[in-house]
């Protein structure tokens, strides 16, 4: 994971994310390194972003400029929203309070924990 300022660009964190991910172990030989496809809002629709990622051999899922809501990759947005509203209900990570980057990813994975473990047990 890495921390930006909260008025960066999130286009501009592209290509440092797919650096980052990490090595997936599934099936017999090398393990993956890379998504089958990329879904993202209409802030990455420029054909800029696309060919990264057609170069990178993931299939771009982008909205367009333009085209109504709710078509494209957004059907599948409340699943992030919900997430991040789950997270903002941490006020220490809705507003950050802590100038150490390290400091604050461990709130962020205490919080993480604290949301899996009410989730799992509902479902026990």
């Amino acid at each position: 994971m890495s921390l930006t300022g909260g008025n960066r660009n999130d286009v501009t964190q592209l290509e440092p994310l797919l650096d980052k991910i990490p090595a997936v172990a599934g099936q017999v030989g090398s393990p993956r390194r890379r998504p089958d496809a990329l879904l993202a809002d209409r802030g990455y629709d420029h054909d800029k972003y696309r060919r990264l990622l057609w170069q990178r051999g993931i299939r771009p899922v982008i909205a367009r400029r333009g085209e109504p809501h709710g078509t494209g990759p957004g059907i599948f947005r409340y699943v992030v929203e919900r997430t991040i509203a789950w997270l903002h209900g941490f006020h220490r990570l809705r507003i950050r309070w802590e100038r150490r980057d390290d400091i604050h990813e461990a709130f962020l994975g205490l919080a993480v924990c604290l949301i899996t473990h009410h989730h799992v047990r509902h479902l026990c």
